[in-house]
């Protein structure tokens, strides 16, 4: 199944770099795709957990090196994500004026190599797939992309070109930091020589001045892989080529790179970093605090500064991303879990936003706030998806990103046993107040665009088609099932977070 879920988007693209109808094909293959990724997550068996739907092909036998895809309940929870996005932007993209068969060839690569990444037992084709999504992305934003396309295009090009560079460098550390007859891509036995304490000793290789007790072998690969997956999810500072590519790329890869790619570097953090380098992650927990609080309140403020809605909801994503660290860093199943639950929720809900600009992007290509105005009255359904989708951003209860920013703040409060609790107190205290932030800049572009008197003439303000609302209305639907039954996803996420964290 989980190779049929990678596959079928892929060879769709193949099929229409070779001719094939371009839209019908995609949405073809993002119907399947999408139906595939949710039979999957019904079928999974939580009682039994672990990894299921194992897929192995050799590929280096004298490497260790293999094909081999397998989900537990965190990777289907991001292939859940995976389908219902892809299928969201490939229904609602607009009308291709050129290239149209290269534009949802990208978009398709796009899918098959996030969802490659998120299933993945293999650290080598974790981070093969990842690069397969990467390069459309440049080619989207550039070739159909508005504004500064080129800029933006050139910016994303050189962050996550380094980015993926300084994340490969943390992970090749990683791996020749292994003894040379432990070495293996097997994520699962990784993890078990982690769990033995056979991976990389967390001992103490510094012996004088300050890092005294401090440094360890599992700081400098821990490190890299911090900053690596960092600069891919816009972790302060590296955040700046987020915002501008965002608001630059067509709609679709909007929804696609905000709401599914970008948690490549969290999930790869949850994933790869927690239970292979735990003592690198406690040597770093406070770095990353001051971080993660520059994500939200600085970009926090920042957005609040915003004019234009598209540049609002890119620094919106960036700023969001803090809670998510906030829950990684503490160590424990209750931060974890509500980070994992929040990546879920905020691609749903970014990628929802993103949906109802591009309609707007129609009538106003700038999206300047004050180029709206009393909306609501000749677009009532739009009013009111878009208002869901905000409340869900802030965080409203209701919405599963309620449930999962409480289950970060709840877990913050009390880390891990070897982290500093009253750092991790005061970060969580600054954290609550970016829910006020949100709370202000997602509510005035509400009110502008929205209330108010209409800065233009209202007639060609219509509402979209009702065979183009029903994407978003699944988007939301699944964000405030999750927010009403969060521990129906928590039943799938915990158990798999359990076995990552160390014991």
């Amino acid at each position: 199944m989980l190779n049929l879920i990678i596959f079928i988007p892929l060879l769709a693209a193949l099929g229409i770099l070779l001719g094939a109808p371009a839209r019908k094909t995609a949405l073809g293959a993002a119907i399947a795709h999408c139906a595939l990724t949710v039979l999957a997550f019904l079928s999974y068996d939580r009682a039994a957990g672990g990894f299921q739907f194992l897929s192995s092909y050799p590929i280096a036998p004298e490497w260790k090196l293999n094909y081999l895809v397998g989900a537990d309940g965190l990777s289907l929870l991001m292939l859940l994500l995976t389908g219902l996005v892809t299928l969201a932007s490939i229904w609602l993209s607009p009308r291709v004026e050129k290239r149209e068969n290269l534009f949802y060839a990208c978009l398709l690569f796009i899918t098959a190599g996030a969802a490659g990444a998120f299933a993945s037992v293999d650290l080598f084709f974790f981070y093969a797939f990842h690069e397969l999504a990467l390069i459309p992305t440049f080619l989207l934003i550039g070739l159909w992309g508005s504004g500064e396309r080129h800029t933006a295009a050139w910016k994303i090009t050189i962050y996550l070109g380094m980015g993926s560079f300084i994340l490969l460098a943390g992970l090749l550390d990683l791996y020749f930091s292994i003894p040379a007859a432990l070495r293996t891509f097997d994520l699962r036995e990784l993890q078990q020589l982690a769990t033995a304490g056979n991976l990389i000793p967390g001992t103490s290789v510094a012996s004088d001045g300050w890092l005294v007790n401090t440094w360890n072998a599992q700081a400098r690969p821990y490190l890299l892989l911090l900053i690596g997956f960092g600069i891919l999810i816009s972790l302060f500072p590296f955040h700046s080529w987020a915002p501008s590519a965002y608001a630059s790329a067509p709609t679709p890869a909007a929804m696609l790179h905000a709401g599914v790619l970008k948690k490549f570097g969290l999930y790869g953090l949850i994933r790869v970093a927690l239970p292979l380098l735990p003592e690198g992650a406690k040597v770093w927990a406070n770095l990353l605090l001051v971080l993660l609080v520059g994500n939200i309140i600085y970009i926090g403020f920042v957005t609040i500064a915003q004019r234009k809605l598209d540049l609002l909801l890119g620094y919106s994503s960036v700023m969001h991303m803090g809670y998510i660290f906030l829950g990684i860093a503490a160590l424990n199943v209750v931060g974890v879990s509500g980070a994992a639950l929040l990546m879920f929720a905020h691609g749903l809900s970014i990628a929802a936003l993103f949906a109802m600009a591009g309609m707007l992007r129609e009538k106003v290509p700038t999206l300047a706030l004050e180029s709206f105005g009393g909306l609501a009255r000749p677009m009532p359904w739009l009013a009111f998806a878009f208002g869901l989708a905000a409340f869900a951003s802030i965080g409203l209860p209701g919405f599963a990103n309620f449930a999962s920013e409480m289950t970060i703040f709840f877990g913050a409060f009390q880390p891990a046993a070897d982290l500093s609790a009253p750092n991790f107190r005061l970060a969580t205290i600054f954290a609550l107040w970016g829910v006020v932030i949100s709370a202000v800049y997602m509510l005035r572009a509400y009110r502008s665009i929205f209330m108010g008197e209409p800065a233009r003439e209202p007639a060609g303000w219509i509402d979209p088609l009702k065979s183009r609302r029903w994407p978003i209305t699944v988007l939301l639907a699944v964000l405030l099932l999750a927010g009403f039954a969060p521990q129906y996803f928590y039943s799938y996420l915990q158990p798999s977070i359990q076995a990552l964290l160390p014991k």
